[in-house]
């Protein structure tokens, strides 16, 4: 790592909300630097497709930790595009970074690894996330981060994909790899749906959570954690970060009523 400078930190995917508001709230802390399809103002970055390795390449170079943001996000069921720009982006990324001697990468998962097991009507989370709280016995048992996924959208896959990707690069490779599977965090700050309710992440949580990952002990080689705000009917257990990264999360959805969301 850079000594006596901030560190040097390339995100990738950085025109989207997570990006924006990673630059917005931890700009003072790290330099940062973006690649990107667009350009991003006032910030230097590099112009090219993540599925396209020799591009990407010098975005890496002299680079200390990477924040992986780049994935499809607007067509989730769609296997090509995710199969362009959520795996083989992440691959790519994770070769290059490999290449460069880069010595942690944040890769932002997703929530959606596990949302499948709301397809189980032998499990309370489909109720929970439907709103039909008065159908659910509490106390319910919580999904860990070591729990078998289920993704419930290519999207979910392709963040899988990239998870595990990342265990064998830190497995082979000199770097540490931490995956935040990232709840529902909205450009509103707030729940927009009553299935939001469980999943709900609010801003200021989701940027602690990337700012721990970016600044956590060298040693800690690999991990997964959960980012959920603390929700009553929250289904995803967020022990683990906040046992191992200190995490402290202060939003909720239980501030909006999911009444006026029926």
């Amino acid at each position: 790592m850079t000594q006596n400078t901030k560190t040097k930190v390339l995100i990738t995917g950085a025109s989207g909300l997570i990006g924006k508001l990673t630059l917005a709230g931890l700009s003072d802390k790290y330099t940062f630097s973006a690649l990107n399809r667009s350009k991003i103002e006032g910030l230097p970055c590099l112009q090219a497709d993540i599925a396209d390795l020799a591009a990407i390449r010098p975005a890496f170079n002299d680079i200390d930790m990477v924040l992986h943001l780049s994935a499809e996000t607007k067509l989730t069921f769609d296997w090509d595009a995710t199969m362009s720009t959520t795996v083989l982006g992440a691959l790519n990324m994770y070769r290059a970074a490999a290449e460069a001697g880069i010595k942690r990468v944040v890769f932002m998962s997703t929530g959606s690894t596990m949302l499948g097991h709301e397809w189980d009507d032998t499990l309370p989370y489909g109720k929970l996330a439907r709103g039909e709280y008065d159908q659910v016995s509490t106390p319910w048992q919580m999904k860990k981060h070591t729990d078998p996924p289920r993704p419930d959208s290519p999207y979910g896959v392709g963040k899988l994909f990239g998870e595990q990707a990342g265990r064998w690069f830190a497995d082979n490779y000199p770097m540490s790899v931490l995956c935040i599977r990232l709840g529902a965090v909205l450009d509103n700050d707030k729940p927009k749906l009553l299935r939001h309710f469980p999943g709900y992440l609010a801003q200021q949580d989701a940027l602690q959570m990337i700012d721990l990952c970016l600044s956590a002990p060298s040693d800690l080689h690999y991990d997964i954690f959960d980012a959920i705000s603390n929700n009553k009917y929250r289904w995803r257990d967020t022990t683990h970060a906040k046992n191992i990264l200190s995490w402290s999360p202060t939003g909720s959805s239980d501030n909006f009523n999911p009444d006026e969301y029926r």
